[in-house]
């Protein structure tokens, strides 16, 4: 069996990112099912009819349900969501990927262009949590 270079908890000492793990992908089995499945324009349909009876078809908690309902992109992340499933609700909605990401900074848009234009967040100060403290 490989040996790890470093432990897991070690993942979850970078600031700001919440490292997509075998553990997350579990967590979020149902919820990137659901992701997947609009896809489909019958489905996606069926989702902006009646959303909370479609994503009662899912066997999601109840926690990934609402954060689907708020639009709550950086939630869906903490409860296992990847950014590469969670898109397909995002463009169900007709957003742009900008609008998405700015979504999860609490920029506008154009904020999150401009400051990405700019060079986008210094690094300094967001290397470690741990060593914050």
């Amino acid at each position: 069996m490989r040996q790890r270079l470093y432990p897991l908890e070690d993942l979850e000492d970078i600031p700001g990112t919440t490292v997509f793990t075998a553990a997350r992908s579990r967590q979020a089995y149902h919820l990137h099912k659901f992701c997947m499945s609009l896809m489909d324009k019958d489905n996606r349909n069926a989702f902006k009819a009646d959303e909370r009876a479609y994503l009662d078809r899912f066997r999601m908690s109840d926690e990934q349900k609402q954060a689907v309902l708020d639009r709550d992109f950086n939630r869906l992340i903490e409860l296992g969501g990847n950014i590469y499933f969670l898109v397909k609700l995002s463009n169900t909605d007709g957003w742009s990927a900008q609008r998405a990401v700015g979504s999860m900074t609490d920029m506008t848009p154009d904020e999150y262009a401009a400051m990405m234009r700019a060079g986008g967040r210094p690094p300094a100060g967001l290397r470690s949590i741990r060593d914050k403290n």
